[in-house]
């Protein structure tokens, strides 16, 4: 794992270490980790730790009024595990309920119907009883973000623009606003703000548990600032929510096995994608990709047309599995190899109509590896810029508009209904030896639609020999939205000549410089360098630079 033949794409070097490393996208939340790693708590606890410290310094992208996924890696049984932490739509929520609001194709993101049950909070307190190492109460784990909200803390350059972005839009979303904008501004680059009434949401989660978010005083808030506008969510919502534990879905390509999040989640569109790509290959109707040049057009053509496929088939068959039935076959050798028969090798050919997906990039990824060897691949999302706006009074945190991401279509699996997930974004990955169950990655990429693609793109990159910084510094690819009518994002830094390439096969190039780049996500990796002969682990991390986090080691 070095990156000494790869062009230097940032001014970062991996990160290596003996003991344990944190990566995240905020360096006071890696901190955050660090500290309940010395305090003697597992990955797990660290990254709820992370979690909240996180809500507390890029609220923009995450928070406890959102949603949470993890898998857990046990290094003693070689296992991965997962929870889902999404929440419902309440029990009033009916379709009917929805066009009658005169919603179209889906319910606005600003609209108090847009915001499903919370389920981040339950989330990080199901993490730490079922994967932590039950040295630490919640009190502790959460001990670093109470602190960082109640003194105040210098926001960084990434979370600021994106606070400042979302001003009007937090203002304008309820009378709570000064929670977490100071007399109607966002803070600048540099600036102390206090969180305050957030404080207390994490004070009342640690001393209450669950009962203390989804019951009680916090709860009352919630629905009262959310009837306040049309809402139709109940306490009753609230109090019958529940995580699910989860059994991940996986495949193996180049000699590793990629473990993602299942459905309601969208890891299956990596898989399928990977599952493509490989069917593709071993028909010899593509080079093996790992023997083409990197980010080359043919590279890069064959990497978009297995994604559009995902797509495709994740947009119609992904949906809650608790309502309904997911195909159990869309990782079958022999579906896969039928659906490589869409692909041309020399024009873009895969229908951008239907599966083609939209793109953001407010959601936060962090990996863990402690000294155990125990890992946590861990997620968490408000889905759009501070989610709806909407604050509850003396909450400090906004809700999500995860609602917004069903469909209103009636014959959609995917289509809105009472006590049902919507289909989610937001994906954890983990790569282990298809062999010896040995954990070699503990990864992800944010960023709405983007996050299958990262995990396919860095995954390869890691394939080809780049250690974790240069696989994230790599530039990307990104396909685009349905309104933007199948338009390919290309990163600057990519060759001129694989651009005009790619157009010439019928690809609608856009490249992307500067700020536009959040449109390609930011990851986090830590990879298992190697296990010495006196059993010592040596691990290499990186953290992506379009973002302003770090990873950094257990001293």
């Amino acid at each position: 794992m070095t990156s000494s033949s790869w062009p230097f794409h940032s001014r970062r070097s991996s990160v290596w270490s003996t003991r344990a490393i944190v990566a995240a996208s905020q360096p006071l939340a890696v901190q955050a980790g660090l500290d309940i790693l010395r305090a003697g708590g597992n990955a797990a606890d660290a990254a709820v730790s992370v979690a909240a410290a996180l809500n507390v310094t890029e609220p923009a992208s995450t928070g406890i009024g959102g949603d949470c996924f993890c898998l857990f890696y046990d290094a003693k049984t070689k296992t991965v595990k997962g929870l889902n932490g999404s929440g419902r739509a309440p029990a009033a929520l009916t379709l009917d309920f929805a066009q009658s609001r005169g919603y179209e194709g889906i319910i606005p993101p600003t609209d108090s119907n847009s915001v499903t049950v919370p389920g981040a909070a339950a989330g990080w307190v199901d993490t730490v009883e079922l994967f932590g190492s039950g040295k630490l109460g919640l009190d502790e784990i959460l001990a670093p973000a109470i602190s960082l909200a109640e003194k105040g803390f210098p926001v960084s350059a990434v979370s600021a623009t994106l606070w400042e972005k979302a001003e009007a839009k937090i203002l304008a979303a309820s009378p709570n606003s000064g929670e977490i904008l100071r007399n109607g501004k966002a803070p600048k680059e540099g600036e102390i703000i206090k969180l305050p009434e957030l404080a207390e949401t994490f004070r009342a989660l640690a001393r209450d548990g669950k009962q203390g978010f989804y019951e009680g005083r916090i709860a009352q808030a919630l629905v009262e600032v959310i009837e306040s506008q049309g809402g139709v969510m109940t306490l009753e919502d609230l109090k019958y929510h529940t995580s699910t534990r989860t059994d991940p879905i996986s495949i193996d390509y180049g000699g590793v096995r990629l473990h993602e999040h299942p459905p309601n989640g969208q890891g299956i569109v990596a898989l399928i994608a990977l599952g493509i790509i490989h069917e593709l290959e071993s028909s010899g109707r593509t080079p093996r990709l790992l023997d083409l040049p990197h980010n080359s057009a043919e590279y890069l053509h064959i990497i978009i047309e297995a994604l559009r496929l995902g797509f495709a088939d994740a947009q119609w068959f992904v949906s809650d599995p608790e309502k309904v039935a997911v195909p159990n076959g869309l990782l079958d050798k022999k579906y896969l190899a039928s659906r490589a028969q869409g692909f041309q090798r020399d024009h873009a050919a895969v229908d951008v109509v239907r599966g083609s997906p939209a793109n953001s990039c407010d959601t936060v990824y962090f990996s863990i590896v402690d000294e155990e060897g125990n890992a946590c691949s861990f997620i968490n999302s408000v889905y759009h810029s501070f989610g709806t706006g909407i604050v509850a009074k003396g909450t400090g945190f906004a809700l999500q508009c995860r609602g917004s991401n069903f469909s209103l279509e009636p014959e959609s699996p995917n289509v809105l209904a009472p006590g049902k997930r919507p289909y989610h974004t937001i994906i954890p990955a983990m790569i282990t030896d298809p062999v010896t169950d040995d954990l070699r990655y503990c990864y992800g990429v944010m960023g709405g639609f983007m996050q299958p693609q990262g995990h396919v793109q860095v995954l390869l990159n890691i394939l080809r020999g780049m250690d974790p910084q240069a696989a994230l510094d790599a530039p990307r690819i990104c396909i685009g939205a349905d309104d933007d009518k199948g338009k390919i994002f290309i990163e600057h830094g990519i060759d001129e000549q694989v651009v005009d390439s790619l157009r010439a096969m019928g690809h609608r190039v856009v490249i992307s410089y500067g700020h536009d780049r959040a449109v390609f996500g930011r990851g986090q990796v830590i990879g298992v360098a190697s296990v010495e002969k006196d059993r010592t682990r040596v691990l290499v991390a990186g953290s992506d630079p379009r973002a302003d986090g770090c990873a950094a080691p257990l001293l």
